[in-house]
């Protein structure tokens, strides 16, 4: 019968025309009949076969002209006949009125947000002029058996052969294919940077699926890719070096004979032309490594997804060869190295690595950049860095907060950037540093945009970071700012929008009048029936607001404020935190008399003295309570129901020695007011600091009498009595009682040692002190206590 056949007959039938369901797109069916016919012409054999053609129409848009966009679709389709013209012009129309479907949305945001390495395309030295076949496979391995011209050719063909997906199967079962290849690999990737390339491509398309990571790992390319990578990367510093070294001498060659009346023209062009000749050669070398680093990075990274692997990666200095790579140019070159570090950044170990070496500093240069993909996959390794203190510090120091700030306008990156942003106001250190740039305008105006809108939690958590330093907290302020956030915080009931207000109405100076407005406003919100949350934060808000010209008895009248301020004072009638704030807010009116006056006839003393029962561990709650105190027995009208109706004065001579420095403090500032009008308590307060600091110099006393041996402490200068004096007069000329009792009198009674004071350690009652912030000494915006390297 075959003998018989003579001709081949195919048949091409259009069927359906649809529109696809998910992009702009309109899709052909139709029908393709194969026949084999005899000498005469008779119907021998005959195949059907069905299929569909898709033919996107990306330009549609609806100022698509679509008529003229239909007949060029028929001219182009022959499986289209031009009397279904009508009917396709029926169907763009469609297509270009339909809304973008959920799914297609979804595709589109899930890609931008998963940007990949793009796929490796060939290169120079793969291209051959014949065309490789999987029944040759034995000839193209002996070819890998010839010089280095006939290895390349037969791993060029090998290659072709790989790149098709469907006949890696093949090839895995030809161990003598892949066990050459292995072998050319590790002898001869020295000798030929084109072999070497074409190669590990051959072994990067097993790769890319993980069910054949196994064949790769079992001829160790993963190891000879990184020494690979590792010899390029030092090949390369070698050349820089050298074209450095062309380049000076050419400079300074050049300074010579320019001086020089003897100097000719043709030996200043030949050195020139020498030089300009080097600079290609390195850029054609620079080339091809860039080829052969870019295809052994991405085999690493696609064998990188078994995490053993990529330990076993991160144990030969991985990132340090990767963060070298940064320094390049190449853009696809670049989105990889990024791409893999970001990958790694994950792990604690992978990102200590990137701490350790210029990881921040290679990636501040990217920043901006053109190409889309990589800045986004830059600022996401960003991110993912940004969790560690160290280097968000070094992020600040090589200036990217500006940068960053620039990009918030970039819709695409804008949210990312926001996170960045917002770990770096975390630090108090870099809180007024955004003060130098226009992130707080732009953060206003996404708020004020924003309308009835939820805020992004990344936008309101970084206004809240931002809003505890003083600078920020004015510029959020100017114009209608603090206006407009609290008309809407109070309509939208939004706590975290409070919560901002909240902090700038914590900072003294030109802000704190500015609120006097909505004193009223935040007044009324304080009730039992609204959300305990947006209560805490209205409260707090109230309690920031130690301005003298408030008349906070007018306030706490008006809106009946006292009984709820009882009642929540009870231990476990709320949570602790607004608890605290209730307190807070007690201590700030108490500064006016008549409030003061009116909170300790309600019977609120006996409630605080319960409440510091119950919080005795919690300095927070010890320190704001004895402010309380203090308030009271600063007014002549509250001072007697304290010192003679309570026992505020016998827990604070407990608290006078406490650990915390604070509470010392505002402890010994009441101390010393009830001591100057009370003459019994005075005693019995002077009494237990002597005895307190009388045991100290007994036991340093002891201390010295122990070794009879020592010389006198004072040696022969027992006859200046100046020695023993300060400035007032006041220590006693014999020496019986040590200078140091009056230094360690002043720290034991909880008075800082600020150097540069200038004010006499007892006169504590010359001025009321402000309320404290908070029981570990500064507020948030001031500098800490300790030294940052």
């Amino acid at each position: 019968m075959q003998d018989d056949a003579r001709y081949l007959k195919r048949k091409v039938t259009a069927g359906s025309l649809d529109v696809h369901p998910t992009e702009k797109a309109l899709v052909v069916h139709y029908e393709v009949e194969a026949s084999i016919l005899g000498e005469s012409g008779d119907h021998m054999v005959g195949e059907r076969k069905e299929g569909q053609k898709i033919i996107r129409v990306k330009s549609l848009s609806p100022s698509t002209d679509v008529g003229a966009l239909a007949k060029k679709v028929v001219e182009e389709c022959k499986l289209i006949p031009h009397s279904r013209l009508p009917q396709v012009e029926q169907l763009l129309y469609y297509l270009q009125n339909r809304k973008s479907s959920p799914v297609e949305g979804k595709v589109e945001k899930k890609e931008k947000r998963s940007v990949k390495p793009r796929e490796l395309t060939p290169f120079e030295g793969m291209e051959l002029n014949e065309e490789a076949s999987v029944t040759r496979v034995d000839e193209y391995i002996e070819l890998l058996y010839e010089g280095i011209p006939e290895k390349i050719r037969g791993a060029a063909l090998i290659l072709q052969l790989a790149r098709n997906p469907d006949n890696l199967d093949e090839l895995l079962h030809n161990e003598a294919a892949l066990g050459a290849l292995a072998r050319v690999l590790r002898e001869d990737w020295k000798q030929s940077v084109e072999l070497a390339t074409i190669i590990i491509y051959i072994f990067f398309c097993f790769s890319s699926f993980s069910q054949f990571h196994g064949v790769v790992s079992h001829y160790k390319i993963g190891a000879l890719c990184m020494s690979v990578v590792e010899h390029e990367l030092k090949r390369h510093d070698v050349w820089r070096e050298e074209l450095r070294k062309k380049n000076k001498a050419y400079i300074l060659y050049s300074a010579i004979i320019s001086t020089s009346f003897s100097a000719s023209a043709p030996e200043n062009g030949s050195l020139r032309r020498d030089q300009d000749k080097a600079m290609r050669k390195y850029q054609g070398l620079l080339a091809k490594q860039e080829q052969l680093l870019r295809v052994s990075l991405y085999l690493l990274l696609n064998l990188a997804e078994d995490t053993r692997t990529e330990l076993k990666m991160r144990n030969k200095n991985i990132v340090g060869l990767l963060v070298k790579v940064l320094e390049r140019d190449d853009e696809e070159l670049l989105v990889l190295v990024v791409s893999f570090l970001k990958k790694l950044s994950i792990f604690l170990e992978n990102k200590n690595d990137m701490a350790e070496v210029d990881t921040v500093e290679q990636l501040a240069r990217l920043v901006p950049c053109e190409h889309e993909d990589l800045l986004n996959l830059t600022l996401r390794l960003l991110l993912n860095l940004s969790f560690d203190s160290g280097l968000r510090a070094k992020m600040v120091e090589v200036g990217l907060l500006p940068k960053l700030t620039a990009l918030l306008g970039d819709e695409n990156n804008r949210q990312v950037v926001m996170r960045i942003l917002y770990h770096i106001s975390i630090d108090d250190r870099f809180k007024g540093m955004f003060v130098y740039t226009d992130c707080i305008p732009q953060l206003m105006q996404m708020l004020y945009h924003h309308g009835e809108e939820e805020i992004e939690a990344e936008l309101i958590s970084i206004c809240i970071n931002l809003a505890a330093n003083k600078r920020n907290a004015q510029l959020m302020c100017e114009g209608n700012g603090l206006k407009m956030l609290m008309k809407r915080a109070l309509k939208m009931k939004d706590c975290l929008l409070m919560k901002m207000i909240r902090n700038i109405s914590q900072h003294d100076g030109p802000i704190k009048p500015l609120f006097i407005d909505y004193v009223g406003d935040l007044a009324a919100e304080i009730r039992a029936e609204e959300e305990e949350e947006w209560v805490l934060e209205c409260l707090g808000t109230l309690a920031n607001l130690t301005i003298p010209d408030l008349d906070w008895e007018l306030v706490l009248k008006e809106y009946n404020l006292v009984p709820y301020l009882k009642d929540r004072l009870k231990p476990g009638s709320a949570e602790d935190d607004l608890i605290l704030e209730v307190v807070i807010m007690i201590g700030t009116v108490s500064m006016d008399d008549a409030c003061a006056a009116m909170l300790a006839k309600s019977g609120i003393i006996p409630a605080l003295i319960e409440l510091l029962n119950a919080q005795q561990e919690d300095d927070e709650f010890v320190c704001q309570i004895v402010y309380v105190f203090y308030q009271m027995v600063f007014h002549q009208a509250t001072r007697d129901v304290i010192i003679k109706d309570t026992q505020a004065p016998a827990y604070l001579i407990d608290l006078m020695h406490d650990k915390n420095a604070e509470i010392r403090k505002v402890c010994d500032n009441t101390l010393d007011i009830i001591a100057e009008y009370d003459e019994e308590w005075g005693r019995k307060i002077q009494s237990e600091k002597f005895r307190f600091h009388n045991n100290q110099w007994l036991e340093m006393v002891e201390s010295r009498q122990a070794d009879e041996s020592e010389p006198y402490l004072y040696d022969n200068d027992n006859d200046r009595t100046d020695l023993f004096y300060s400035a007032d007069g006041i220590t006693p000329g014999d020496g019986s009682v040590s200078p140091d009792f009056f230094g360690d009198l002043q720290a034991q009674n909880g008075d800082l040692h600020h150097t540069g004071d200038g004010n006499d350690v007892f006169d504590q009652t010359s001025s009321s002190p402000g309320r404290p912030a908070t029981a570990y000494g500064f507020r948030p915006d001031e500098q800490p206590f300790y030294q940052y390297s």
